[in-house]
């Protein structure tokens, strides 16, 4: 005879530090869906300047290129599922296929290439040890991210030929992103914000 012995006591479906990244991915989702909000006009591009860039930049800096990243796909995933999280308000999977889905779809990938350099590679660590050329070049980095998917979203959703795509699609915004890697420097050199 066999003795079977079970004790029963509480069972985590999903540890705590998972449920604590998830939920500051969200966070950072709900950000850059709030930053879609801040939207302007751009006279020489058919896509808008908006703060997105700047959620995004955050995420791969506070949460590293995981979870970073993790908190872009949930952005892309809220928008596509009917959250008006894309600029001014927007929603719906046609959004991830129209003439700004390159950009949308980059948001992923550039937060977690900004966090793999800021980071040294996929472990989390404190975004205020990062030299500022690490910080700068991560951004950079992740800027160039999404220009490049950007102009290949003008080229095979709008028909732009390269060179046109190139100057409304990235030329047209580097004055914008100066702005937010200094802000998102500002912001990681705050010790009043990052203090924990």
């Amino acid at each position: 005879m066999v003795a079977v012995s079970a004790e029963t006591g509480n069972v985590e479906l999903v540890g705590d530090e998972v449920a604590g990244n998830l939920g500051r991915a969200a966070l950072f989702a709900a950000l850059v869906g709030a930053f879609a909000y801040v939207s302007f006009p751009n006279p020489v591009s058919p896509a808008p300047v908006t703060l997105q860039v700047l959620g995004v930049f955050l995420a791969g800096i506070f949460l590293g290129p995981v979870w970073g990243g993790v908190a872009l796909v949930l952005y892309l995933a809220a928008g596509a599922v009917g959250a008006p999280v894309f600029q001014n308000g927007a929603a719906g999977f046609g959004q991830l296929v129209g003439q700004t889905a390159g950009y949308l779809w980059s948001y992923p990938v550039a937060a977690a290439a900004v966090g793999a350099v800021v980071h040294g590679g996929l472990s989390l660590g404190d975004p205020r040890d990062a030299g500022l050329v690490r910080l700068v070049g991560a951004m950079v980095l992740g800027t160039a991210v999404i220009y490049a998917m950007g102009v290949a979203g003008f080229v095979a959703v709008l028909g732009m030929g390269p060179v046109e795509a190139f100057f409304a699609g990235a030329a047209a915004f580097i004055p914008a992103e100066a702005f937010k890697i200094a802000a998102a420097v500002g912001i990681v050199r705050n010790d009043e914000l990052t203090a924990g």
